[in-house]
């Protein structure tokens, strides 16, 4: 915890944060501001298995605290792709296909050639939930 709360001052002569306590503070800036739209570039990328599902299913998705806000999530994070309303799958700078999870998938294109090449990842991190 941080000796001050809120107060806190970070960096050189205060607190050093973590990369994923730096992201959990841009995340809480962020919501914090009340918009109508969110751009997260890939905000799960640096916190542990546990803190990203939390960050999903708490702030993100679809019963989080921006549920009722538009949300565009860049993310490499397969983990929580099933859990998003529309997936934009981009290939060499440009649109590759778009769709929802289910729709992709049965496209059998690159989308669903990405996820079956990580669906391991998933298996993984639900594993490392339950020990």
């Amino acid at each position: 915890m941080l000796p001050a709360g809120d107060e806190t001052e970070i960096g050189e002569k205060g607190v050093n944060l973590s990369g994923g306590q730096k992201l959990r503070v841009n995340l809480a800036q962020a919501v914090y501001q009340d918009k109508d739209v969110y751009l997260l570039d890939d905000p799960l990328s640096a916190v542990d298995v546990h803190v990203r599902k939390a960050l999903f299913k708490d702030i993100i998705g679809n019963n989080g605290l921006l549920k009722n806000k538009t949300r565009i999530l860049v993310t490499h994070d397969v983990s929580v792709l099933s859990d998003v309303d529309l997936i934009v799958s981009m290939k060499d700078g440009a649109i590759d296909e778009m769709g929802t999870y289910n729709d992709l998938l049965n496209r059998r294109g690159s989308f669903a050639r990405f996820v079956e090449e990580h669906s391991h990842v998933k298996v993984q991190e639900e594993e490392e939930i339950q020990k």
